[in-house]
């Protein structure tokens, strides 16, 4: 899977952070292991991190009854109608 850092065309923002030695020298290793400069890893792994925290907010608890209504609505092909069609058109968060 293609991460979100790789698909951008050129160079955007600068980014700066601190970081101790001992990070750096992990993160310098695991780039290394993984045959990328250190800059393509860091924002590969934020990129990945930031879309799994936005991700994870999208949660909900059912009960027993409505999680079943729920399945069957989700194994019930959709009507075609505009609105589904916007928003399978829609770009997520972190592809814009």
């Amino acid at each position: 899977m293609a991460s979100t850092a790789t698909k951008e065309a050129g160079r955007g923002t600068t980014i700066n952070l601190r970081a101790s030695h001992k990070q750096k020298l992990l993160i310098d290793r695991a780039a290394d292991a993984l045959g990328r400069s250190r800059s393509e890893f860091m924002l590969e792994s934020a990129c990945r991190e930031a879309e799994a925290v936005l991700l994870d907010r999208r949660y909900f608890d059912l009960s027993a009854d409505a999680l079943k209504r729920f399945t069957a609505m989700l194994d019930t092909p959709p009507t075609s109608n505009g609105k589904l069609r916007r928003l399978l058109r829609t770009r997520a968060p972190w592809d814009e």
